[in-house]
């Protein structure tokens, strides 16, 4: 992509209301655009971000077995009333309005209802089970506050798969597979050696549920650390109950503050009972599916990460989920425009993502802009530069500037 062609542009400023820091840095660099308080669309630097969270996301949950799907937003009230869910005073976060023909409507905040009652379509042996649809898409929240960025959205991206399994053993076997599976996750973010598995209230359907919680200035949960295990207690279940049943004692733990980026949950029968879905046994007995529900928020990681990684002048991307590997800056005359060009297309042609900064702008503008937009390197052609058959190179979240040859550029890139 070359920056003279995008139609998005740096600021200087972000939305006089805007107090999250990871939202500011996203607005001001041209990544996502506000359009009320807990919503935000992604522009195109925004959506290859958010698109690299995904399919991380993605090849994660294809690896133990997931389907992915694509369920409706739009929601009827019945099959929520079977469930009792349908009411405000049960879920407070419900959008809702009425059909043209006076039926009532709701945009969906989850998805167990809905697609239980369409897995009754497909499983009714003992044979059709286990599976473990999924699917990436927009959930509608009426969140009271919404002052975090993107952290705390009223509309955002929302990974949701769900386990249905003949029995609990089954899904025991599932739930430690896809606690691996996100742990990979969250590596493959750079966000794994400060997230942490953590204890959490299992609610009406089990013991405990459990959250993975990134340690985080920002974060609005207070959590109790054990570094040596890697786990974590969330405040609300933090109880000698729960010290005795994970072996730990309270000198063993460090208070921490954290942004919950992911959860899964036990949900037993509870939507199989109140939906009546069930399956017939290889002894002949009618049974109900045993099932599970597992969330993970790209929209929500990626403006932790955002703000996470973020120094004094502007965002810092790891290196698998930039929107481009390279910000190429040109700078000089027509040998300039030259260099720059062909070194555009060599890193392209290598399969290497590159923002070309090929604007007629200042040096210096051309810098803070490389900064703020936080791509992880840096490479510079100037005319100075050519002269000495080199190119200057700057890693981003360290700093580090070292002159290379373009073959040596082309060797350090294929490393990295």
């Amino acid at each position: 992509m070359r920056l003279s062609h995008l139609f998005t542009k740096t600021s200087k400023t972000a939305p006089a209301d805007e107090v999250s820091k990871n939202a500011q840095l996203l607005i001001r660099a041209g990544y996502v655009y506000k359009e009320m308080a807990g919503v935000y669309a992604y522009l195109p630097l925004g959506k290859r971000v958010l698109e690299n969270i995904v399919q991380i996301i993605r090849e994660e949950m294809n690896a133990v077995g997931g389907q992915e799907i694509s369920l409706t937003a739009l929601q009827g009230k019945d099959v929520w009333e079977a469930s009792g869910r349908w009411s405000d005073d049960v879920m407070d976060v419900w959008f809702k309005t009425k059909l043209a023909s006076g039926s009532d409507i709701g945009l969906a905040p989850t998805h167990e209802e809905p697609l239980t009652r369409l897995m009754k379509t497909y499983v009714s042996s003992y044979k059709d089970l286990p599976v473990y649809p999924y699917q990436f898409q927009i959930k509608f929240r009426n969140e009271l506050r919404s002052k975090s960025g993107l952290m705390r959205g009223r509309e955002f991206w929302m990974k949701d798969l769900y386990s249905f399994s003949r029995n609990q053993q089954e899904h025991d076997a599932f739930y430690e597979k896809i606690t691996e599976a996100y742990h990979r996750v969250y590596e493959r973010l750079g966000i794994g050696d400060i997230t942490y598995k953590t204890f959490a209230s299992g609610g009406s359907f089990a013991k405990y549920s459990h959250e993975f919680q990134t340690l985080s200035d920002v974060g609005e949960d207070i959590i109790y650390v054990h570094e040596g295990r890697k786990l974590a207690i969330n405040e609300e279940v933090y109880t000698d109950e729960v010290l005795a049943d994970l072996g730990v004692s309270k000198d063993e733990l460090v208070e921490k503050k954290a942004v919950e980026v992911g959860n899964i949950f036990t949900l037993g029968t509870k939507f199989s009972d109140a939906l009546d879905l069930s399956y017939t046994a290889e002894d002949g007995s009618k049974e109900k599916v045993f099932m599970g529900s597992y969330g993970i928020g790209p929209s929500r990681v990626m403006g932790l990460i955002a703000e996470h990684f973020a120094d004094e002048k502007g965002l810092v991307w790891p290196e698998d989920i930039a929107p481009y590997r390279v910000y190429l800056v040109r700078i000089g005359g027509e040998k300039a425009v030259h260099e720059a060009d062909a070194l555009y297309e060599t890193l392209t042609a290598r399969g290497i993502d590159v923002l070309y900064d090929d604007r007629d702008e200042r040096p210096g503008t051309k810098f803070a802009d490389a900064e703020l937009i936080g791509i992880p390197h840096r490479v510079t052609v100037s005319d100075r530069l050519i002269e000495q058959e080199q190119v200057e190179y700057t890693v981003r979240n360290t700093g580090d500037t070292t002159l290379l040859t373009v073959d040596e550029l082309l060797g350090t890139l294929s490393k990295s």
